[in-house]
């Protein structure tokens, strides 16, 4: 591969990478290096070619986060259906953390970007062998050690491939010591007595006490099928 880049003074600054299969720098890399030695410190365009009439070929994705962490104004000629095209870098990796000498890592822009666990109801994460009972309604309440819940709508995520998600609503939270769960609240939840539910816990929380406080979480799904 080989590159080329033009400056912001039209100089103009080539690279070649040097294959080999422990890796190594891109064509890109090479050439911003090289316009870098000799003083260059703004770029207008960059592009890079293959050998064995290639042509020419997209940056991979480092060399896009280089582009966008440096010179996110620089122009970066790609091959399209339809021919070539002159891009912005930043064009190139859209919401992407922005990188700097100074600041470091930037977080993501929240007006682009929303975070899939705070947007939207509050999730409450499942073991995918409860989905049935949670869809049949055999299974109403949840026992949660240091997880806490609010009540209100709820998201009820079932850790399957793909995972499967409910639309709920949790109805009622109570605190108890874990020797303070009852046969009402094993049965609600698919078991039969106290004693099989703190048994069933332990599988989760192996370091559980009966002088632990859990949280009981009454819910009710909003859906029968969910959505995946």
């Amino acid at each position: 591969m080989g590159a080329a880049v033009m400056a912001a003074d039209y100089r103009m600054f080539a690279g070649v990478n040097l294959y080999h299969f422990t890796g190594g720098p891109c064509a890109e890399l090479v050439a911003l290096g090289a316009a870098r030695v000799q003083g260059a410190r703004q770029m207008r365009c960059i592009v890079a070619v293959g050998n064995h009439g290639r042509g020419v070929i997209a940056p991979c994705g480092r060399d896009r986060q280089v582009f966008v962490d440096y010179y996110p104004t620089m122009r970066v000629i790609v091959p399209t259906p339809a021919g070539l095209r002159s891009v912005l870098a930043a064009d190139l990796m859209p919401l992407a953390q922005r990188w700097t000498p100074e600041a470091g890592m930037n977080g993501l822009d929240p007006l682009l970007y929303q975070d899939p666990e705070t947007a939207g109801p509050p999730i409450i994460r499942f073991n995918p062998r409860y989905l049935e009972a949670v869809r049949s309604g055999a299974k109403t309440k949840t026992t949660r050690f240091r997880d806490p819940a609010q009540p209100g709508p709820a998201r009820l995520v079932f850790e399957s491939d793909p995972e499967v998600v409910l639309s709920a609503e949790v109805t009622g939270v109570r605190h108890c010591l874990v020797s303070d769960l009852t046969d009402g609240d094993a049965q609600a939840e698919g078991l039969t007595t106290a004693a099989e539910l703190r048994e069933a816990l332990k599988g989760h929380y192996p370091d559980l006490a009966r002088t632990d406080e859990v949280d009981v979480i009454t819910f009710r799904t909003n859906d029968e099928k969910g959505a995946a």
